[in-house]
């Protein structure tokens, strides 16, 4: 659908990207009023044209696409591309991004097992990373044997006008008119059209992680997207923490406090997250999967970061599963840290305390000869006041391989010596 897109834009600009002979890694093309156009590719920028970028350029291309939405986004009937706008103070368009949309096939292959277990993926990743193309892929694929519908403001998924895009197959779509009536428009597709599956592009506000929950809490198995690298980002960001089961302060006794070797105010999970399984898009050949949300979030609460399944695509099409190992030095740094709030309410990463300096004793000075004893070091005695180094070296043997699930205090040692 490439030369449709080239055929709303100014000729001159739609001659210079064709001649650059790479359309297969084209981005999107930039028109700012009074700049160069620019063609960006999947790895270098390109000038179009000598020529800037007038008022009549702009409104060439305004004139041959659909309506502007509320979000600022345009697209072509039948086709994935994206026009999205950029407006002055008064209104006017002096900017525009023409995004190439492409109908890609097989991308889903590194986590097609995940979409068709069944449970609800939520899928991170930075803009541009291939978030939507997976998502339409996945779609199409649990349209085959299930009720799919898709949700969705622009007309990446599915395409834009009445008739949806034939790379969505048998699901079925609902646009939204108003990002911020997104949420509203998932809660009526899960009354209204009896889906066994939602597909949500791009959940950003709160009301949507909201409806997400609410949706998920109703048996319907949810695969979304958001903004973000790692589960570390959604769990700080305060607007979409919920769909991890969201953070809140806990305050401990002295007693379990002392056990478990912590502040008395401590961040917990608050309840349950909406999404089972987590999948970061590090590159386009390279996913980081987490398959159980709770237990990893309460890992990095607590300071011992579960490494996530690493998946990598080769160049012959085989996929490659390792986990992740994190080196020694890493694991010593991080065993103490956690996260904490500040007095503005932000989430930070605590820093490990500074390590206990052996005790010394020293004999007196007697006139100017010093007859320093050899120095002696005290170690705490007992499993409870043990607890967090017995839990540190399970999770080390556990993250190794040595065990095959990771071992509680209880379970190594006899109950009568917990207290000890």
């Amino acid at each position: 659908d490439l030369d449709v897109l080239l055929g709303v834009l100014p000729p001159a600009i739609a001659k210079a990207v064709t001649d650059a002979n790479d359309s297969d890694n084209l981005l999107e093309v930039i028109l700012d009023l009074g700049r160069l156009p620019t063609a960006r590719f999947v790895e270098r920028e390109v000038v179009l044209t000598d020529s800037e970028v007038t008022h009549a350029d702009i409104d060439y291309v305004v004139q041959r696409i659909g309506e502007f939405d509320a979000d600022n986004r345009a697209g072509l009937e039948r086709t994935l591309h994206r026009i999205s706008a950029i407006r002055n103070r008064r209104g006017h368009i002096v900017g525009l991004t023409c995004r190439v949309g492409r109908a890609v096939y097989g991308t889903t292959d590194i986590i097609q097992d995940l979409i068709e277990s069944g449970k609800s993926l939520l899928i991170l990743g930075r803009p541009g990373i291939g978030k939507t193309t997976q998502l339409r892929e996945a779609a199409r694929i649990l349209a085959e044997t299930k009720r799919v519908v898709i949700v969705y403001t622009s007309n990446e998924i599915g395409g834009d006008g009445d008739v949806p895009h034939p790379a969505i197959g048998r699901a079925r779509r609902m646009q939204v008119a108003t990002p911020s009536l997104q949420h509203e428009v998932m809660i009526e597709a899960v009354e209204n059209h009896n889906p066994e599956v939602i597909v949500i592009d791009e959940i950003g506000r709160e009301l949507e992680a909201a409806a997400a929950r609410t949706i998920a809490e109703r048996g319907v198995q949810l695969i979304g997207t958001a903004h973000g690298n790692t589960l570390e980002n959604l769990l700080l960001n305060p607007t979409l923490s919920d769909l991890v089961g969201g953070i809140e302060s806990v305050t401990l006794s002295d007693e379990e406090a002392r056990r478990r070797g912590t502040q008395k105010t401590v961040l917990e999970r608050r309840s349950a997250p909406t999404f089972d399984v987590l999948i970061e898009i590090q590159t386009r050949d390279r996913v980081a999967v987490h398959h159980d949300v709770a237990e990893s979030v309460d890992a990095l609460l607590r300071g011992y970061p579960l490494q996530p399944e690493i998946r990598t695509r080769t160049p012959d099409g085989k996929i490659i599963t390792e986990r992740a190992v994190i080196p020694a030095e890493v694991r010593q740094t991080t065993q103490s840290q956690g996260f904490r709030r500040q007095s503005n309410g932000a989430l930070q990463r605590s820093t490990p305390p500074s390590p206990k300096q052996p005790v010394v004793n020293e004999a007196p000075q007697t006139g100017t000869r010093e007859t320093p004893l050899p120095a002696t070091r005290i170690y705490p005695y007992g499993v409870a006041r043990n607890r967090h180094t017995v839990e540190a070296l399970a999770q080390y043997v556990y993250e190794e391989g040595f065990a095959t699930r990771l071992m509680r205090v209880e379970d190594l040692f006899a109950p009568e010596l917990l207290d000890t």
